[in-house]
């Protein structure tokens, strides 16, 4: 028995938890169609929803990127040389002197004897060929050019550095559960004394950036540069620029990692993000971040790096990029054996100079690069002579020190670092500033504001000159700021004021002048006016994009450098110019297309009032800003009749996707790891994207907002049910398999509604609207609430009727090996008469574990064990008078499937088991095996057992009892009753009392007695006296008790039942203990509330009835006498 009744914990067992929420929709009345109602088709294009609901993928994607405050570490990913700034364009050409041609002869010289690179099919790989033909060009001698050879050998080697391009990849390997990744490149040059190389005999492996931290011997981390992380996509568009110095141009090396950048994400997150997987390899990359994330929360150091994935990586020597640079494809390589990579990147690459000692280089260094102002020692000695014997003071020579770098800056851009040294420099000796003569002053405040001028110029191109991208831009922005700072300090000192009005009021002016006229270019360029409205709006879409990411690059990167050098607020300065440029432009071309409102373009407005929310929350996502001071404020209005025409498409869409997804799906598992199908995965991701976009709509009016979100919800819920449907069909036309008791379609099929029901509460769960618009109740709004509820009622009954049907191919079987068991003969062992039973199933419940997730799994072993109970109901009913081992071993099995079904807590709760059909098998089965005596006591028992569940519905009855130990005798004195049921014509009753004690063979001598008839009145008063020979030992007995039955009596007709109530004698005095000086009037009133007899009752005088003994039968007889004037229980 042991062997049969052993449960593993794989038959009962399901890893697969989530929570349930669900709503249904009213169904239309008179409507007997059976077939799922059709979505409609005027609304949108019909298809398969497909393109609809990837289109808005798009838009939630684009929105998941601006959730919160952006981080300036994000917006600075390069470190690329910053855009040159304007000089004196009115430098021309001129001829060259002999000195300017013997440097260029020098420096094309020098070119030859120090290229590198490859050189192309087309180009002069012969460096004596050049070097001939060099001489021929330049017409010098031959010792002339054997001298100027030498001469350039003997100078420094140049210094090379790599200019990089990534431009793109292509095809590369999704990593995550969606079926995409988030790229990013890691490059950086490899020196080969720095490339790690493993000892011994072990398998290939290529360097990582990553890897190569972990072994001690890392690149320096400026060495190292990274793109931007690109969301959601394979084929990403980077289009980032890099400069990298080179050690050796034969051995150097440049390395480029692809990796999927993944958010350190907890388990319960991670399993949260079911809704998001895409096809069959989804929910394996599902499992693995799931075990991913599990083991960076668990063990974990803080050190590891389990989140990013490894996508491909690429080696190119330096010297094998061409002299002339290369755009193109590259394949990406494993780093090792084992690894797994596809896809290609594009690179373009370039090897320059950077350093170059020659007397061209030197002088043309300063027109191209910033210079720092350095002097020759020569210089600075002659500047120090000059100034001594001149009589100069500190002061004037760094006054003539900033004049004069101050006006080479404009014809030829200089450090301004070097430019800010100078000022501090003034500043340092600025108490000397009485000693200045007037002409010097008036030029020093001339060259003052030549520069404020010339950097206001630059400030109103802020975008153009120092990009938020690139972080040498945005030092030089720095430093050009704290040098406009600096000026400040020496306005007050001026007798002649350089600057008409506060500098701080010049500089605000001038970034509002570039705010607007970067934003008239951006609108000309993306949206003319000119144009007609429906073509403007997907311009005014990337408009208003654009301006977004502008405002994120204003709050994480220009704001804090205005509001700490000069306090000036450019970022509120920004977003309130652009924000009401943008509001002026909404608002007009709304009112424009307001009248020729057609799907086209309420789609269009649906996809720029998202970008116009996002505009929005950024405002009021920082702290203390209040979004209803905004000239967008109250932009929702006009586009409301958009929104509810695009909510309108979106239902349909969403049927047509449900429809196709049904038409395409198996009734078969995905794969190995989900027991959904397709289908229900697409429905679940369909809920997620609706869920997705009402948090991304956040319509702000309350009443507004209640209104579209009951339509929501009710378009979710008919979807919803729309799908089951469509599943009940699909599975009509399935093929029946003869012989199968278990339907593997019906199992998908109960998995499908599991997972729609768990979606689509989730869904309507994030479709509460703003508070205000009605009461909440339990999280949500009453209206919310009351629809999810339904709904959920619905799934239910979806769920309990494909269970029904799954489990009905099961009955016949359970019913024959029921009858085994209850035609086994009794020689044989319970165990053996049970294992037939039990061998069926566990084959047929370990079956239902690889098809069914947890919470249907415990559907279905609910149903079987309710029809296990009713068949051995029915095998006790059809077996009457049976021996007793008949029910002993009926006993056995059910023990044992208790104990089966259990499964030590891995299957269904001791509780559900032992409640409802099983108490009454189990008493059934308890009192078969008791003697007619027994049966007959709990008969008795039960009536004392039980309490009235209908409280003063047939009245009480005050009673005193107790026992007369001298006289041995049993004294009940029947007081009065109260609210009794009337039972007459005239709304009153007749009633009387009969009083006797049971069980009948503990008391065969004693008669009933009754009390007399109280007429036409519903609270009759006795105070009776009745006394009962009886012995005290025969009152303390099992089951011992005194019975009172109101009745009512009619002359003409069988008296009436009126309830009844039991006393049982082993706790009155006299039977407890004697009663004190023999009174023979002790104990208080008990007051006894009348009832009718209950099933429990009934069913033991069901089990008496079965008996043929004549004790039985005799009290049965008895019995049905009475019963005769009972009413039949409601």
């Amino acid at each position: 028995m042991s062997t049969l009744l052993e449960i593993k914990s794989s038959v009962l067992r399901q890893v697969q938890v989530c929570p349930s929420f669900r709503r249904r929709t009213e169904e239309e009345p008179g409507d007997t169609s059976a077939d799922p109602q059709e979505p409609a088709t005027g609304a949108w294009k019909p298809g398969d929803g497909v393109e609809f609901f990837t289109q808005m993928r798009l838009i939630l994607k684009k929105g998941e990127g601006r959730r919160g405050l952006p981080c300036p570490e994000v917006l600075l990913r390069s470190s690329s040389p910053a855009p040159s700034e304007p000089v004196d364009p009115n430098r021309g050409l001129r001829a060259l002197t002999q000195e300017e041609v013997e440097m260029l002869y020098e420096e094309a010289l020098y070119t030859v004897l120090y290229r590198a690179g490859t050189m192309g099919p087309d180009q002069v790989d012969d460096q004596e060929a050049l070097l001939s033909y060099l001489q021929q060009v330049f017409g010098t001698s031959p010792e002339e050019h054997a001298e100027a050879i030498e001469c350039v050998k003997k100078a420094k080697a140049p210094k090379y550095a790599l200019k990089v391009s990534v431009m793109r990849a292509k095809n590369l390997l999704a990593k995550d559960p969606n079926g995409f990744s988030d790229p990013y490149c890691m490059l950086g040059i490899l020196s080969a004394s720095s490339t790690p190389r493993e000892p011994g005999p072990h398998k290939e492996q290529r360097f990582s950036f990553r890897k190569g931290a972990k072994r001690g011997s890392p690149l320096p981390a400026k060495c190292i540069q990274v793109t931007e992380v690109k969301s959601s996509t394979l084929n990403p568009v980077w289009k980032e620029h890099f400069l990298f110095e080179i050690e050796d141009v034969s051995t150097d090396q440049l390395h480029l990692d692809i990796w999927d950048h993944d958010d350190d994400v907890s388990l319960v997150e991670a399993c949260r993000k079911l809704n998001e997987v895409i096809g069959l390899k989804g929910m394996s990359r599902y499992f693995k971040q799931i075990v991913k994330s599990a083991r960076a929360n668990g063990r974990a150091g803080p050190t590891e790096d389990h989140t990013d994935d490894f996508l491909g990586c690429l080696n190119i020597p330096i010297w094998e990029v061409p002299v002339a640079g290369e755009d193109r494809w590259f394949k990406l390589e494993p780093r090792s054996s084992a690894s797994r990579v596809q896809g290609d990147c594009q690179l373009v690459l370039k090897l320059i100079t950077t350093q170059r000692d020659t007397g061209m280089s030197q002088r043309g260094r300063s027109g191209f690069l910033s210079w720092r102002g350095e002097l020759s020692r020569p210089a600075a000695t002659v500047l120090c002579l000059h100034g001594a014997q001149s009589n100069l003071s500190a002061l004037q020579l760094a006054v003539l020190h900033w004049q004069v770098s101050s006006r080479h800056h404009q014809t030829c851009t200089m450090d301004y670092g070097y430019l800010l040294g100078l000022l501090e420099d003034m500043q340092l000796h600025w108490e000397e500033a009485a000693s200045l003569p007037q002409e010097q002053e008036e030029s020093l405040a001339d060259s003052f504001s030549a520069f404020s001028e010339f950097a206001l110029g630059l400030l109103r191109q802020l975008r153009d000159y120092f990009p938020a991208t690139n972080s040498t831009a945005i030092h030089r922005l720095e430093l050009l700021l704290k040098c406009l700072d600096k000026l400040q300090l020496f306005q007050p000192s001026f007798e002649i004021c350089p600057f008409e009005t506060e500098l701080n009021m010049d500089i605000a002016a001038a970034l509002k002048r570039g705010n607007r006229e970067w934003y008239d270019r951006l609108l000309n360029a993306k949206s003319p006016r000119e144009q007609p409205g429906l073509q403007r709006l997907a311009g005014l879409v990337e408009l208003v994009d654009a301006i977004y990411e502008d405002l994120q690059s204003c709050y994480s990167i220009y704001a804090s450098l205005f509001h700490s050098i000069i306090k000036i607020d450019f970022f509120t300065l920004t977003f309130r110019q652009l924000e009401r440029l943008l509001a002026e432009e909404v608002w007009v071309l709304t009112e424009d297309l307001s009248p020729k409102m057609t799907l086209e373009v309420a789609s269009r407005l649906f996809e720029l009032y998202l970008s116009l929310a996002d505009i929005q929350r950024f405002w009021s996502s920082i702290l203390g800003r209040d979004s209803r001071s905004l000239a967008l404020a109250n932009i929702h209005t006009p586009f409301l009749p958009a929104v509810k025409l695009w909510l309108q498409v979106l239902r349909d869409q969403a049927k047509w996707r449900l429809q196709g997804a049904v038409d395409v799906d198996t009734l078969e598992p995905m794969d190995g790891s989900s027991k959904h199908s397709s289908s229900a995965a697409t429905a679940s991701l369909c809920f997620s994207h609706i869920q997705e976009l009402w948090a991304c709509l956040a319509w702000p009016d309350p009443a507004q907002a209640q209104g579209l979100g009951m339509q929501l919800s009710q378009d979710l819920c008919e979807a919803a049910l729309f799908y089951t449907e469509l599943l009940r069909k699909k599975v009509d036309t399935q093929p029946k398999a003869s012989g199968e008791a278990v339907s593997e379609p019906l199992c998908v099929v109960l998995n499908n509604v599991e997972l729609l029901r768990r979606a689509v509460g989730q869904a309507l769960r994030g479709l509460a609207w703003p508070e205000g618009a009605s009461g909440l109740a339990g999280g949500l709004p009453r209206p919310l609430l009351s629809c999810t509820q339904a709904l959920d009622e619905d799934l239910h009954r979806e769920a309990c009727t494909v269970t029904a049907h799954l489990t009905s191919k099961m009955v016949g079987d359970i019913r024959k090996y029921v009858q085994h068991i209850s035609l086994s003969p009794d020689s044989i062992q319970n165990d053996e008469a049970v294992a037939p039973l039990m061998k069926y199933l566990d084959e047929k419940l370990a079956l239902l574990n690889t098809l069914l997730v947890k919470e249907n799994l415990n559907r279905v072993l609910e149903a079987l064990w309710e029809l296990l109970l009713q068949a051995i109901l029915q095998a006790l009913g059809t077996n009457l008078d049976v021996s007793a081992d008949f029910y002993s071993r009926f006993h056995f099995t059910l023990e044992a499937l208790v104990t089966f079904f259990h499964a030590e807590g891995q299957g269904l709760p001791m509780e559900n088991l032992r409640d409802g059909s099983y108490k009454r098998l189990e008493e059934e089965l308890r009192l078969h095996k008791c003697s007619t005596r027994e049966c007959i006591e709990q008969y008795y028992l039960d009536k004392l057992k039980q309490r009235s569940l209908e409280q003063n519905r047939c009245g009480r009855l005050s009673v005193r009892c107790y026992y007369e130990a001298a006289e041995q005798r049993l004294v009940v004195e029947v007081l009065h009753a109260a609210d009794l049921l009337p039972l007459d014509p005239n709304g009153l009753s007749d009633p009387f009392v009969i009083v006797e004690l049971g069980p009948p063979h503990l008391f065969p001598l004693v008669h009933s007695q009754r009390t007399q008839v109280k007429s036409r009145t519903l609270h009759p008063v006795y105070d009776e006296l009745f006394y009962f020979s009886v012995p005290a030992e025969a009152c303390r007995r099992r089951g011992a008790c005194v019975l009172f039955t109101v009745m009512d009596h009619d002359w003409l007709s069988t008296n009436d039942f009126a309830g009844e109530a039991a006393l049982g004698l082993g706790s009155i005095g006299g039977i407890v203990r004697p009663q004190a000086g023999g009174s023979s009037r002790a104990g208080q009133p008990v007051t006894l509330h009348l009832r009718r007899p209950r099933a429990q009752v009934r069913s033991t005088l069901r089990m008496l009835e079965g008996r043929t003994n004549r004790e039985a039968q005799e009290f049965v007889k008895r019995l049905r006498e009475l019963e005769k004037f009972m009413e039949a229980d409601p």
